[in-house]
């Protein structure tokens, strides 16, 4: 090897030392991983990945329980048969509570509370220690590239992060609840992407603002449209019909317009899209035409049209919505699935449970906020908690309680989409699921996975929310939940026997992973640590054929991020979360600048549960010490840097 050649290995292992990203892309791959010892061909090409799983950690290493943890390694094949092992860490642009740049030469607190006003709102449960309140639960991320991008700061290649932050747990005195009861702040982050390393260095925090959208509403998971707006989320749609005794709502309306009944319950609920801007601002709409409901996220399929929304909720249910334009959801039709026969919760069952679609309308967006502006639940409908004896009213079962309701004439419309729930199961489909969370696709075998966090209560024969007949019942629960793979197929017809006009609809629905609950463990863990317990973000990278699962678990101690090979079925523990936190923030990247990119952050550390007394007095203030005092939580990325590198 000549000096020359042997000084340019050198500097490129320097800076391979510290690479930020999985070099999976097809300028990226073969240099890199050519410089670090492998293939001499510069024809190889990429083949396949897989990963090793790190061991769940324990209190003989309890700072390990304490902080994110990551003892995984991926495992990169290329076409000439060589192998490249890549240790993953973890790297955060910031914690929550941190002063980061506006990209103007001043501060911004990040994952700050904003007013209608955008004034901040501020936390004064502890007198002369009065501060911005900021959130300890950032979950939704999409990472983005927009053309011709151009923000001051950026030496290498501009790249935007959307993220949105679901509540905060409490106020600074440690006692004060604030859950759903602060507006949702959504921010894009200009982050400068080296071209040598793939690293990516926060440049710019810029708080989007949410006031033409009346605020938001507990955003939580997010996808990435294929046209590459932010897709949002609004979870727990507030029922109108009780809005004068939701202290919760009522909270919530006075910090964000200083007016306890000011905000309106069928103006949250919906679907905000984030477009973000070439100098790294943004502005947000909210689609009110994709049916109000708990919206965990929706994801758009292939098509650009066709969207399946997950549905958070005790009596849940499938819910598609297929727009009339590519890239425009602000028009379309709504469809709620009807199960057929064989349901089940076990990956080993031969048979898959049929789903067939009603119709329950079709809309713009402009149409339907037009009737939330105008409308009273009760110009909508007549809901009854007991029987009324009147056969006029229909007997449903919805957000877990029995109700009988009557549509008001000419109302249906806005029955749909204003009152998404009891309509669909007014009109017939399946509302039996327990907490449906995220959603993805595989787009080559067109299978879409489902994210059931919980089985349990409307899911379970002889439980009071359980409807039976609708096709989901099950004799046990299942607390740790399940992960159902559905089948996406063209030519099907409604209910009524209209053609659905989408080649992505969901046919059927199977169980492909499921958690075992358990007696508690010696650490506490009452689901088998050595599966998915709870899962809730999903999403699938069609290059390394793997789905990423994240868990909001309150049966493992730590909550982790796992990778499910579709193609081996291998599954391995990538990440822990410190103990009390929540997985959040997923979202799989498979090439920005001919880089591979896997986001992750998570939520409200140390929020102590039954599972954790085992560990609570050891780890709360190693927690308390490495996130503000349980304030804090992290917003990053997964990293990898070669191991045992050679020079030849």
């Amino acid at each position: 090897m000549s000096q020359s050649t042997l000084t340019t290995r050198r500097k490129a292992l320097q800076f391979l030392a510290g690479v930020p990203m999985l070099p999976l892309g097809a300028t990226g791959a073969a240099s890199l991983l050519t410089a670090c010892g492998g293939s001499d061909s510069p024809s190889a090409s990429f083949v396949s990945a897989s990963f090793t799983s790190m061991s769940a950690p324990s209190l003989a290493n309890a700072a390990a329980m304490a902080t994110t943890t990551v003892g995984s390694t991926m495992n990169v094949t290329l076409s000439d048969n060589t192998v490249r092992t890549f240790q993953l860490a973890y790297q955060p642009f910031f914690v929550t509570g941190d002063m980061v740049s506006d990209g103007k030469g001043g501060k911004v607190l990040a994952g700050g509370y904003y007013d209608i006003n955008n004034k901040p709102i501020i936390d004064a449960s502890v007198p002369g220690s009065e501060r911005q309140f900021f959130s300890d639960s950032p979950d939704g991320t999409s990472l983005l590239t927009v053309p011709d991008a151009k923000v001051d700061g950026v030496k290498g290649k501009p790249v935007f992060a959307v993220v949105q932050f679901e509540y905060t747990t409490w106020a600074q005195d440690g006692k004060t609840d604030m859950y759903g009861k602060l507006p949702s702040p959504i921010a894009v982050l200009t982050l400068d992407q080296d071209q040598d390393t793939g690293k990516l260095s926060l440049v710019k925090y810029h708080n989007v603002d949410t006031s033409k959208v009346r605020g938001l509403w507990i955003t939580c998971g997010a996808s990435l449209s294929p046209w590459g707006t932010h897709l949002s989320s609004e979870e727990y749609e507030p029922d109108a019909f009780s809005i004068a005794s939701n202290t919760m709502f009522k909270a919530y309306s006075k910090n964000l317009y200083g007016d306890e009944t000011k905000a309106n319950p069928y103006h949250y609920g919906h679907m905000p899209e984030v477009t973000v801007n070439p100098d790294g601002t943004a502005s947000i709409k909210k689609h009110f035409c994709m049916g109000r409901i708990s919206h965990e996220l929706v994801q758009v399929m292939p098509d650009q049209r066709t969207a399946l929304m997950g549905d958070d909720a005790t009596n849940s249910a499938y819910f598609v919505f297929v727009a009339d334009k590519e890239k425009d959801l602000s028009s379309g039709t709504l469809y709620a699935a009807k199960v057929g026969t064989g349901f089940s919760i076990d990956p080993a069952a031969n048979s898959a449970a049929a789903l067939t679609w009603i119709k329950l309308g079709s809309a713009t967006s402009a149409e339907i906020e037009q009737l939330a502006n105008t409308l009273k639940p009760t110009d909508i409908m007549s809901v009854s908690s007991t029987d009324p004896q009147d056969a006029t009213f229909t007997k449903i079962v919805a957000n877990g309680k029995t109700e009988w309701i009557k549509i008001k004439p000419g109302m249906e419309k806005a029955a749909a989409f204003l009152e998404t729930h009891r309509y669909a199961a007014f009109k017939g489909a399946s509302l039996g699921f327990t907490k449906m969370e995220g959603t993805t696709v595989n787009a080559k075998d067109k299978i879409a996975y489902s994210a059931l966090q919980n089985v349990q209560s409307s899911m379970v024969a002889g439980n009071a929310a359980n409807v039976p007949g609708n096709g989901i019942s099950v004799p046990k629960q299942l607390v740790a939940g399940a992960v159902m793979a559905l089948n996406l197929r063209g030519g099907q017809k409604d209910t009524e026997g209209n053609a659905i006009n989408s080649e992505w609809m969901p046919v059927d629905t199977k169980a492909l992973l499921a958690g075992e609950d358990t007696a508690a463990d010696a650490l506490g863990n009452t689901a088998n640590p050595n599966k998915i317990a709870n899962p809730d973000n999903l999403k699938f990278s069609e290059k390394l054929r793997t789905l990423f699962i994240g868990e909001d678990s309150s049966q493992h101690v730590n909550n982790f991020l796992w990778a499910y090979n579709v193609d081996t079925k291998q599954l391995s523990r990538l990440m822990s979360i410190p103990a009390g936190g929540e997985s959040t923030g997923l979202h799989a990247v498979d090439e920005i600048n001919g880089w591979t990119y896997i986001m992750s952050n998570f939520q409200h550390a140390g929020d102590w549960g039954s599972i954790h007394s085992v560990v609570k007095d050891t780890l709360d203030p190693m927690i308390r010490a490495n996130y503000k005092n349980k304030s804090g939580a992290a917003v990053g990325y997964l990293t990898g840097t070669p191991t045992q590198m050679k020079l030849g």
